[in-house]
């Protein structure tokens, strides 16, 4: 059985189809099709909705692209979309402050574009330039200009937070704790680590569901119907970063945005990458997990992971073991897992989380694109002298790879021109790219190539390398 509120309103889902989408349910079973379909993939944001949950005995709302979320996905949870937000006759003071701004569009992307300003605005993020544009950068449609949106998203950040919805916080957090969630025969929701061990281990043919943003793309893309799904949402284990001694241990189910927030002073390198990640929306939903464990070449986690000397740890019915992520990739999205066996936390040891760390992605445009070339250099210098080095990249290869011969060559080597230019002949004899539809082959060899250069620049400089360090 699903249970959530489609606003205020409760509703009950008996064996839910696990293949339904929020956004097909929207339009062709409530007719709510404010909720547009534009892309079907979470690319441009005219499906957006908000999502409101309890955390921390508070309510918190977060956007999500609704055509990579299943209502199975709902379970516990609150749905808004921009039917919800007019209170009687009267607009939301959001919407009406988007009108009056001229930052509404034709229409068919501007609720998409007013539900991404809701969540922002309940958020409590600063009124500037760079949190909007980080907050909006999932919703492309820009027909009326960029500052107009921009300078109207600001003046709602500035505005009071108190509407209809904070009135009702009190009696949506009770209505939402008093749902119930139980596994439906398709759509399996365990509640415990162990809990989720059995199940995958009895359903080892089930494929299991994190966020979603990369499994659903199947269901919308694909055209493919998935026969049972294991849903890892209830399961809190798999949740959060924590400290064990010297390690690092990040869940499996952890959020890439809730990654962002907690790695800002710990590895704060892999913290602002993912600014650069997907869009707000998929960085709400999406997983550290799902995308290690789903394998992508051009997955932009696991290159950074690499050179952080990253472990995982798998577990398989009672079984547990770690496997150092070099190792977890065999070939094109393949891996080590066996039948029944999933990735329950990634391991860093502190020595690694050096301030050196460089990630730098390289994509078609910056904001909500897939790399070409995504390269993850972490080097250790003592007087001038390389003694320890971490080099992985995405986009180079069937699979994230770390670039084992050229970081044997650098050790005990001076950090210098002469250093360089061996390390970029090498990298051309380690990696072997192919073309396609992203870049070509010969030019993410250069980039990968220019990017180490770029490290040694920023590693024997005195002076501002990144055109971000003095440009606003």
């Amino acid at each position: 059985m699903t249970q959530f509120l489609l606003n205020q309103q409760t509703m009950t889902i008996d064996n839910i189809d696990p293949n339904l989408t929020v956004l097909n349910w929207l339009r062709t079973d409530r007719m709510r099709c404010g909720t547009k379909e534009g892309c079907a993939s979470g690319d441009c944001g005219a499906c957006t909705v908000v999502i409101g949950s309890v955390e921390e005995g508070k309510m918190r709302y977060q956007s999500a692209n609704a055509c990579l979320l299943l209502v199975g996905q709902l379970a516990g949870k609150q749905l808004l979309t921009v039917e919800d937000l007019a209170d009687g006759g009267e607009l939301h003071p959001l919407q009406h402050t988007l009108a009056c701004g001229h930052a509404s569009q034709c229409g068919f992307c501007t609720p998409g574009i007013v539900m991404s300003a809701f969540a922002m605005h309940k958020s409590g993020v600063a009124a500037d330039t760079t949190s909007v544009t980080h907050h909006l950068g999932g919703n492309l449609c820009r027909c009326t200009g960029y500052r107009p949106i921009i300078e109207t998203a600001k003046q709602i950040l500035n505005m009071p937070c108190s509407d209809k919805f904070t009135a009702s916080e009190a009696q949506t957090m009770k209505q939402l704790l008093a749902l119930g969630v139980t596994s439906d025969d398709a759509l399996l929701r365990p509640d415990s680590l162990e809990t989720l061990a059995d199940t995958y281990l009895r359903y080892p043919q089930a494929r299991l569901l994190a966020g979603g943003t990369d499994l659903n793309l199947l269901v919308t893309q694909a055209h493919h119907s998935h026969n049972r799904l294991i849903s890892l949402a209830r399961v809190t284990e798999l949740h959060g970063v924590t400290r064990e001694g010297n390690q690092l241990i990040i869940g499996a189910m952890t959020s890439l945005d809730t990654l962002q927030q907690q790695l800002k002073m710990v590895i704060p390198a892999f913290s602002e990458m993912l600014h650069r990640f997907a869009s707000q929306q998929v960085r709400n939903q999406g997983t550290i997990g799902g995308n290690i464990a789903h394998a992508s070449p051009v997955g932009d986690c696991a290159p950074a992971l690499l050179a952080l000397d990253a472990r995982l740890r798998l577990r398989c019915g009672k079984q547990t073991r770690e496997v150092a992520l070099a190792e977890f990739f065999t070939g094109y999205r393949q891996t080590v897992l066996n039948p029944g066996e999933f990735i329950s936390h990634i391991v860093l040891d502190d020595v690694t989380l050096s301030h050196n760390l460089r990630l730098w992605k390289v994509s078609k445009r910056r904001e909500d694109d897939i790399s070409a070339v995504f390269a993850a250099i972490n080097l250790q210098v003592i007087h001038g002298v390389i003694s320890y080095a971490r080099i992985a990249f995405g986009g180079m290869a069937a699979t994230p790879a770390r670039a084992f011969s050229l970081e044997a060559g650098l050790l005990g080597k001076p950090i210098d021109n002469a250093t360089l230019k061996a390390a970029c002949a090498a990298l051309a004899q380690e990696f072997f790219p192919l073309s396609d539809v992203r870049a070509s082959a010969e030019y993410r060899l250069q980039v990968a190539q220019n990017l180490l250069k770029r490290y040694f620049l920023h590693m024997t400089s005195d002076h501002a390398v990144e055109v971000t360090d003095y440009v606003r």
